[in-house]
Formats: C-alpha cells, structure tokens, sequence
C-alpha cells in the first residue's frame, strides 16, 4: 500500500471542506480551492481528519493513491498557510522593482521585461529578492518558473533569475593559450 496515500491528513482549525461529484472544495482563511479528484479515488472525512483509499491494488489506482493525497494535503495547506517561492536576482545592472501590479526586470536586454500579478497570484520586490505568494503550489510554482525562464543563471558568472536555495554548478572559462619563448 502507498505509504504516502494512506497516512490520514489533519485538517486545520477554521477549514470548510467538501467532497461531491468528485470535486474536492476547502475553504479557508486565505481563500478557496477546488480540485477535481479522479472517480476512482475516495475520500473519507473524519473527525478532523481526511483520509483517501483506492478500490483496489491495480497499478493505476496505486499511481493515484499518493497523487490524490498529496493533491488534498496542498489544498489545505494552500488555504491555511500559502506558498511562496522566492527568487533572486544576480548580475551587474540586474534588478527587479513593483510598479502597480507589475513586476518590471531590468535583465541585460534592451528593454525591460514585465510581468504582471495575476489574480490568484502575489509578487513582493526586496532588493534582488522576488517573492512570489499565492495558496495553490501549482499556480505559484508556475509563475515562479515562467519568471526564471526570462532570464535563467548561467553557468560561468551566475548572473539570472533563480530560486533562493538553487545552486548553480559553476563552469570554468576558456583556458589561455601558453605562451612559447
């Protein structure tokens, strides 16, 4: 058995939830989310608890076991506490400021890049740093991947939008040529 599926999930305090027509719906104080779960899938709430089982051992049913779970667990996650994902921004004349609703990025082209908050979607500037908030990890994991497409880091200076804790493997430059007496 899913080792992930079958661990039951807490739900917080001050957290609605539904399950009708396969589409789950939780309520909480950061918002709403609905997830259509697949039809194989069921969902038992508890008192204070979810917990997702399958009909049976069938590969396919085992792949969505933990899939469904996780899915349920980030939703109410997302609703209670959110997600974030930061980026940071590294290079000489490389920086990022608000302006409205947009993000506008000074990256080394010739013009600025601009990108603009979405409605599930929240962007903090601080520094070099982009936060980037929202309560589905989809949508915000998403965003945050389309920000760093603009620019990514590249591999012999470093300097490109990238997540906070990525680490770039550096590369080293060409070799000189040797100098014959």
């Amino acid at each position: 058995m899913s080792r992930i599926g079958r661990k039951p999930i807490n739900i917080p305090q001050g957290v609605e939830l539904s399950f009708s027509n396969n589409v789950f719906r939780v309520k909480g104080a950061k918002g709403v989310l609905e997830q259509t779960i697949h039809p194989n899938m069921r969902l038992e709430i508890g008192e204070g608890t979810v917990v997702v089982t399958r009909p049976n051992d069938e590969k396919f049913n085992r792949s969505l076991h933990g899939l469904t779970r996780s899915l349920v667990a980030n939703a109410l996650e997302g609703v209670t506490n959110g997600f974030e994902k930061i980026l940071e921004i590294n290079g000489v004349g490389y920086r990022a400021q608000k302006q409205g609703s947009n993000l506008l990025m000074n990256l080394g082209f010739s013009h600025q890049v601009i990108v603009s908050e979405t409605d599930d979607i929240k962007i903090d500037v601080q520094g070099n740093k982009v936060k980037i908030k929202g309560i589905d990890k989809q949508k915000v994991g998403q965003f945050a991947a389309n920000v760093r497409s603009k620019r990514p880091p590249e591999p012999y200076k470093g300097k490109g939008v990238k997540y906070l804790d990525e680490i770039i493997r550096r590369k080293e430059g060409k070799a000189g040529k040797s100098v014959k007496k």
